[in-house]
Order: C-alpha cells, then sequence, then structure tokens
C-alpha cells in the first residue's frame, strides 16, 4: 500500500533518508554543499511528502548494484582436467622444498661454526616427505577422472 504524503514522519524515517543522501554523496550524485542543504531539509521535514522531496531527482537503489545482463556477464575459463589438484600439488612440494631448504641452511651453519653434526633437519625432511609423497601416490580426484 502506498504511504500516505501527508503522514507525519518518525526519527527513523528522517535517518533512512539521512543515510542515503550521505551514500549519494559518497557515490559523487551530490556535492557536500549539496548534502548539507538536503540534510536541512531533511531535518525539519514534517511528512513524509517532504522527505519525499528531498530525495526525488536520486534513485532509490544503487545502480552499480543492479543485475549485470545475461549477455554481458563474464564466461568462465574452461576448466583442465585435474588443474587445480595439479597446482595445489605443485605448491604443497615448493613450501616442502623451501622450508626444507631453509633446515638444511640454517643445520648447514651450525655445524660447520662446531654446533654439533646431528643430521636434525631430517626429523622435518623425512615424515613430511612420507606423507607428501603418499598423498601423492594414493591421492587425486576421486570423480572418476584421470589427472592430465
Amino acid at each position: 500500500m502506498p504511504l500516505n504524503p501527508e503522514m507525519r514522519a518518525s526519527d527513523a524515517d528522517r535517518d533512512r533518508v539521512v543515510g542515503a543522501l550521505r551514500e549519494h554523496c559518497a557515490q559523487g550524485r551530490l556535492t557536500v554543499d549539496e548534502l548539507n542543504q538536503r540534510l536541512d531539509a531533511t531535518y525539519a521535514a514534517r511528512t513524509l511528502g517532504e522527505l519525499e522531496q528531498v530525495t526525488k531527482d536520486l534513485p532509490e537503489e544503487d545502480l552499480d548494484y543492479r543485475p549485470i545482463a545475461a549477455h554481458q556477464r563474464a564466461r568462465p575459463a574452461p576448466a583442465r582436467r585435474g588443474g587445480l589438484y595439479r597446482t595445489g600439488l605443485r605448491t604443497a612440494w615448493a613450501t616442502y622444498a623451501t622450508v626444507n631448504l631453509i633446515c638444511f641452511t640454517v643445520w648447514l651453519i651450525v655445524a660447520a661454526t662446531g654446533g654439533g653434526l646431528y643430521p636434525w633437519f631430517l626429523w622435518v625432511a623425512g615424515p613430511w616427505g612420507a606423507v607428501m609423497l603418499a598423498g601423492q601416490v594414493m591421492g587425486g580426484p576421486k570423480d572418476g577422472r584421470r589427472v592430465s
């Protein structure tokens, strides 16, 4: 049911209009001077009709968020078989290699300065590498497709 323009405006109605005016100013539809003039008119408004006059030349919804026509929508890139899985594997192995290179370098520096020769870096490389290798051998997409 349409609202009666002669109905008295509440504080909530004024607050809603003030929020909309500030958003329109942020979007560049109003200058700061226009915003101040319209805010004064909003706070002075007694009826819904007077509030409507303050925003009558502004869109009710943000035009940037309207639905995009079907012919303008971006099409997804064609999926490569197993592409995401393979990318994940490469990333995991690269992380494994980087961390273990750092550990080995630290061990080498400590060993060279007389800190001991115990190969503690193998406790990082061994279990992690075993889990990664098992995942690669037994893992993969479970939807019946072969990874290319």
